[in-house]
């Protein structure tokens, strides 16, 4: 019997870390829904900007307070790790305090760890706060109602939770040592919890060492469950901000990506040997569509994009076109485009991993015309994003898909191609006024 607790923290481990692998395979399954693109260019400046910004939060204290408070909440969640792989080790071999034999160093890292979440606590606070009494404009837009704002306020509820019960648990267990109660030697420096020990003073052996393991249970299981709640949350970028920043855009911003379609055709009107009226081999794989009207049509990287979003609205807070009261909020393209690729892979997992078509798509059903023609290309949102996501390519592509695959592009805009077509220039005027401004 004495194993038994060994038993069953090994089985909760093995089912949390299963469940959580496969929705990482089904997070992979998703993403290779897109077109594959080479990306071989600067791996060295990739991992810099990688490291610059995902790991050391560069554009995330471009907006101070907002920025300083994350930063405590995301070293807190790294640090004490070194929190959770003990758990691990006690719960599977029944130790308690592994690491105790550090000593001095041992005392540092729990007295850290404690000061830690006590400055996650607050921080969190002060996020619900934002969120839901001072209503900041970012968090209110019309993409946050419904499950948006209540995911974002489960996280904030989820953190505080655990590390409430972190403290707890230290706080007993620091009381027990106090009393000697047997397999509680004593380790650590709890510069946090000794101030809740009088909650304690009253209370049995049998009694705190209940509450103890009780909080350790929570604890540990409260993890497992973020774990796996992560891949369902806008807090998935806790994974993907790595990866993200890698593959971000390393061109200047206002330089877009030509189509591969339209080059090769290029290519060949320029080729003098080429047979313009070739018809196609019979082997000849279909041609390829322009543009993208649904999430199959985008490259990894930008359904890779979609599933890095943070919500945190500062897209959509430096919109000029949302500003102004247009339509248009990049961060409910990437919302977006993340629900519908949720919806299309469920729509594999419902088909025996085939897509059936369902009759919808992302263009339209899920993302306007008119929210697509409102962007004014001028790279805020990329610009303002803390984990370089573009929501300017994936309103390009579909752009191109409407202009090139279907002609719908807004009047003003056919007028304008039509007189650069035939003028030289975007102005309905002939080629030999161009220069009359100058005689003016």
């Amino acid at each position: 019997m004495e194993i038994l607790p060994n038993i069953l923290f090994a089985v909760a481990l093995v089912i949390g870390i299963g469940f959580f692998a496969g929705n990482i395979k089904k997070l992979i399954r998703n993403i290779k829904l897109g077109k594959e693109v080479e990306i071989d260019d600067s791996p060295t400046k990739r991992f810099k900007n990688m490291a610059m910004i995902a790991l050391g939060q560069s554009k995330m204290v471009v907006r101070p307070i907002a920025g300083l408070m994350h930063i405590i909440v995301y070293v807190g969640f790294i640090i004490i790790n070194i929190e959770v792989l003990e758990i691990i080790i006690d719960g599977l071999f029944g130790t308690h305090r592994i690491f105790a034999s550090l000593g001095v160093f041992y005392d540092f890292l729990i007295a850290s760890f404690e000061i830690l979440a006590l400055l996650v606590i607050i921080a969190v606070l002060i996020f619900w706060i934002r969120r839901n009494v001072i209503r900041l404009q970012r968090f209110i837009k019309p993409e946050m109602k419904g499950w948006p704002k209540t995911d974002a306020n489960w996280i904030l509820y989820i953190e505080f939770i655990l590390m409430a019960l972190f403290l707890t648990m230290n706080a007993t267990d620091a009381k027990l040592q106090q009393l000697g109660a047997l397999h509680y030697q004593e380790a650590g420096t709890f510069t946090i919890s000794q101030f809740l020990l009088p909650l304690f003073d009253t209370m049995s052996i049998q009694t705190l060492i209940f509450i103890e393991r009780t909080a350790w249970w929570l604890h540990i299981l409260g993890i497992l469950f973020f774990l796996n709640y992560l891949y369902y949350s806008k807090h998935l970028h806790i994974l993907l901000a790595f990866p993200n920043t890698y593959y971000g855009k390393l061109k200047p911003q206002g330089q877009f990506e030509n189509l591969g379609s339209v080059t090769k055709e290029v290519k060949l009107m320029l080729d003098p040997n080429a047979d313009p009226f070739a018809a196609p081999a019979d082997d000849a794989p279909p041609p390829e569509k322009f543009g993208a009207s649904d999430v199959m049509d985008l490259t990894r990287v930008q359904l890779l994009n979609a599933y890095t979003c943070t919500e945190c609205g500062r897209c959509t807070s430096e919109c000029p076109a949302n500003q102004t009261g247009k339509k248009l909020s990049p961060r409910k393209i990437m919302m977006d485009t993340r629900d519908r690729l949720e919806e299309v892979g469920k729509n594999i997992d419902g088909n025996k991993g085939e897509f059936k078509a369902d009759g919808k798509q992302l263009l339209d059903d899920y993302i306007t015309r008119e929210e697509l023609w409102a962007c004014t290309t001028c790279n805020a949102c990329v610009e303002a994003c803390p984990v370089s996501i573009d929501p300017l390519s994936i309103i390009m592509s579909m752009r191109q898909y409407l202009v090139m695959e279907q002609s719908a592009a807004p009047t003003e805009l056919n007028n304008m191609m039509s007189n650069i077509e035939n003028n030289g220039a975007p102005w309905p005027y002939n080629q030999m006024d161009r220069l009359n401004w100058v005689n003016e």
